[in-house]
């Protein structure tokens, strides 16, 4: 989400996080000033933004196309790759809000400010979620344990229970997100009660870094552990190609959400500790701040080529889906070009068109 950058005064400096939260830091004794972090941001945002949702927009689409229109819901993982792909279109659908917001700040009034605000927390939480059900699904399937018994009412449930979650985690967004003026423009942000901005600030940080990053890691790194320890000891000639998507799978997952949470968790204890006092290292963690958090957001983009197009029954039927849109177009090109050649009646017939 946008990072809005505040200007400082001598004994007071305001940041806020990834969520545009507000908090105060009352023992600086120097003038922070940081209308060059903010032209950073309303540069980068909107340009990153508008990358991440082409590219996602696109990817995602044609995940849920080929799940609704072709492929039958056999396993859960078809399942979990199906909602995941929706909730990284929804995680999408809010870029162009935050591109704006970035750019000349907040257009869209309080109402769209909540939701939108509620919608990115739903979206990538549960996408990070259903990253770990996918790893989990995998594992069960790898070790034979049958998950077929009520196959279908089980894993609805699962995913019930992880939109719940998420949903319960966008709350704050919810009750604290508004339109403010903020550094002479208007921003969607939370504001928290004054008496306890930097406790409450500083526990949605350490949830939400819980929630959407330590649990699913810690499920996935265990499953896919399992997982390679398996694959090296059976002989098979595919056991090098699994081992490398799985490598792939972790290897995106922490280049692209480690380094957000590890600096969204250090910011949190900055609230409470204040422990940063020097204005340079403010900026520079602000920068970080965008970037990574960017980088966590581009993971929906990669979801499709990691969880989707690396599997060979799909890539397959992705061929044959466009074997099919290109045969249909075809087809129709050519009936239209039968038409144009035979019917009499299809314009009106001028001195200028007539035979």
């Amino acid at each position: 989400m946008v990072q809005q950058i505040n200007t400082t005064v001598t004994t007071s400096e305001s940041y806020e996080d990834y969520n545009h939260t507000t908090f105060d830091y009352e023992s600086y004794e120097e003038l922070c000033m940081k209308h060059d972090i903010r032209r950073f941001a309303s540069v980068f945002l909107p340009a990153f933004y508008s990358v991440a949702f082409v590219v996602g927009i696109a990817g995602n689409s044609l995940v849920v196309a080929v799940y609704a229109y072709y492929k039958k819901m056999k396993t859960k993982t078809d399942v979990y790759l199906l909602n995941l792909a929706v909730a990284d279109l929804l995680l999408l659908f809010t870029l162009p809000f935050w591109a704006v917001d970035a750019s000349i700040g907040w257009q869209s009034g309080n109402a769209m400010c909540k939701i939108t605000s509620a919608l990115y927390t739903i979206n990538f939480s549960s996408g990070m979620q259903f990253l770990a059900c996918i790893s989990l699904d995998r594992y069960f399937a790898v070790i034979k344990v049958s998950t077929n018994q009520n196959f279908r009412r089980k894993c609805w449930a699962i995913c019930f229970f992880v939109w719940i979650t998420s949903v319960l985690l966008c709350i704050p967004d919810l009750q604290f997100s508004e339109v403010k003026e903020h550094n002479g423009k208007n921003a969607c942000l939370p504001t928290y009660p004054k008496d306890s901005v930097k406790e409450v600030t500083a526990f949605i940080q350490f949830l939400e870094s819980v929630c959407c990053f330590v649990i699913p890691f810690a499920i996935m790194l265990f499953c896919y552990s399992a997982i390679a320890r398996i694959l090296v000891k059976t002989p098979n000639i595919k056991r090098s190609r699994s081992l490398k998507v799985l490598l792939a799978v972790v290897g995106m997952f922490l280049i692209t959400q480690l380094p957000y949470n590890a600096i969204k968790v250090w910011r949190a204890i900055d609230i409470v500790y204040a422990l940063i006092t020097s204005c340079q290292i403010s900026k520079t963690l602000d920068i970080m701040m965008q970037v990574t958090s960017s980088m966590a957001l581009f993971h929906c983009c990669l979801n499709p080529l990691l969880y989707a197009y690396m599997g060979t029954t799909f890539k397959s039927y992705v061929t044959q889906t466009v074997k099919k849109v290109g045969s249909w177009r075809r087809q129709r090109t050519q009936s239209s070009e039968e038409y144009s050649m035979c019917s009499n009646n299809h314009v009106e017939e001028t001195d200028s068109f007539s035979i």
